[in-house]
């Protein structure tokens, strides 16, 4: 409901031709996601999520994530994305950070989270984004942690959706691989 005030405020300051400064509105950074089926764009939240958004960021400004693809779709659960190129090769990443799925942001429908193996504290450049309210993936799980959700989509769910859609198959002995390969072309800071 504020977000929703703020934002008609803005655009009626705008259409006076009043602008507000940089920074006024939405203090969190933006990312924009370039995939080979459109454009997703990510509000992310550095109060709840600090070490996992430092960490995401740092993968954005390095260009790390272009070029590499959407690898695990499943639907009407997830899409994973930023660890392997088109052709199924894993690309080296940094060192694994903290597991911060206790900072009371849940796996709805829309988020983005940091994919891990069994090991709570081992995500590194994998996200996914979900497609329903994944309650199981909240903490705690069975093991006593969760997955971290550090931001959200505002822009682009349907293209979300339609990633999710797409035919998969095995490839490489990995399940759940789309079989025309949905690539993301360049994540980069909007602001």
């Amino acid at each position: 409901m504020l977000r929703n005030s703020i934002i008609a405020v803005t655009v009626a300051l705008l259409l006076a031709g009043i602008s507000l400064p940089a920074g006024a509105v939405g203090k969190n950074p933006v990312v924009t996601m370039e995939t080979s089926l459109g454009t997703i764009r990510l509000e992310l939240f550095p109060d709840k999520a600090p070490v996992t958004v430092k960490n995401f960021l740092n993968y954005v400004r390095d260009g790390f994530y272009n070029g590499t693809v959407f690898h695990r779709v499943i639907d009407g659960f997830m899409i994973q994305g930023g660890g392997f190129t088109a052709d199924m090769k894993e690309k080296p990443n940094g060192a694994p950070i903290v597991n911060e799925a206790a900072n009371g942001l849940g796996n709805d429908r829309g988020t983005i989270a940091m994919a891990r193996t069994p090991d709570p504290d081992s995500a590194r450049s994998q996200f996914f984004i979900n497609l329903v309210n994944n309650n199981g993936l909240n903490r705690p799980m069975p093991d006593g942690h969760g997955y971290a959700v550090f931001g959200r989509v505002i822009r682009g769910m349907d293209v979300v959706d339609r990633i999710a859609s797409v035919r998969t198959g095995v490839r490489k002995g990995m399940r759940d691989v789309p079989l025309e390969p949905v690539v993301i072309r360049e994540v980069k800071v909007a602001k």
